[in-house]
């Protein structure tokens, strides 16, 4: 057990330390970049997560979900409602604490407060399962000792989700300093999103036979939670210039960057 505590501790470090990279994008730009750059900003956030939200998420559910008893389409498709109405009493609920706080000359930065909190929850949660997944790959392999297959696989998934939390580091970071927040700050909020990775790969190590059996709906939950704030702030805010398509550029980019990761490296 401690064997594995320690190689779970590592693997999931690797890709919190992947997080911290991406959000240190942010001490590279400026802090105040002008609507077009915003939008892109937004756009690519929003790429990823979709992207991330099918390969990352999505696909490795309903395969494991093919070992189990029930359809495979239930876990998944239960997760996915789960993770959106989860977000949804979110949204009613932070809209209402900003909005309780706020005066009309305040709606429009209210409105950016929440959905920066959606941001980061969304970020946050999509974090959570693949912490779990690491932690859940070397608990297997500490298990195997004499396979090296083992070890070999789950050094393959660490590698894979840090380089794709590096576009996902800094998909928290940057919008956030866009939106106002100090460099530092932004910094830091995108550092927290991915450390969840590290703290769960512990814990599902020290339960890994009551956890295994979730993971296809802990997974499609957190899919469900990353679309539902792609749909309903990050896709609308980056298209708010009807005259523009920047921002429709910057969701087809961050889609690609996150898909090639996901493909390469699956």
């Amino acid at each position: 057990m401690k064997t594995a505590i320690i190689w779970a501790a590592c693997g999931t470090g690797f890709t919190f330390m992947m997080t911290s990279l991406g959000a240190s994008l942010v001490f590279f730009f400026r802090k105040s970049l002008n609507n077009v750059f915003e939008r892109v900003f937004l756009g690519f956030a929003a790429g990823i997560m979709i992207a991330a939200s099918v390969w990352s998420l999505l696909l490795p559910a309903i395969e494991q979900a093919e070992t189990m008893s029930v359809p495979e389409f239930i876990p998944p498709s239960f997760g996915i409602i789960t993770g959106a109405l989860f977000l949804f009493f979110m949204d009613k609920m932070v809209t209402k604490i900003y909005l309780s706080k706020s005066t009309k000359d305040k709606d429009i930065g209210s409105a950016k407060l929440k959905r920066t909190t959606m941001l980061i929850a969304a970020i946050t949660l999509h974090n959570i399962p693949e912490g779990m997944a690491v932690g859940l790959a070397f608990a297997l392999a500490a298990e195997n000792m004499g396979q090296m297959a083992q070890y070999t696989t789950a050094f393959a998934l660490a590698l894979g989700i840090g380089i794709q939390n590096f576009p996902e580091g800094a998909a928290v970071s940057l919008p956030l300093n866009q939106e106002g927040y100090s460099t530092k700050k932004s910094f830091l909020l995108g550092v927290l999103s991915g450390f969840v990775e590290p703290v769960f790969g512990v814990l599902t190590v020290l339960a890994a036979a009551n956890v295994e059996h979730l993971m296809p709906y802990l997974l499609s939950f957190a899919a469900g939670a990353m679309i539902y704030v792609v749909v309903e702030e990050l896709v609308p805010e980056a298209n708010a210039d009807k005259d523009s398509h920047i921002g429709t550029l910057g969701i087809i980019v961050g889609f690609l960057i996150m898909m090639i990761l996901d493909v390469a490296l699956g």
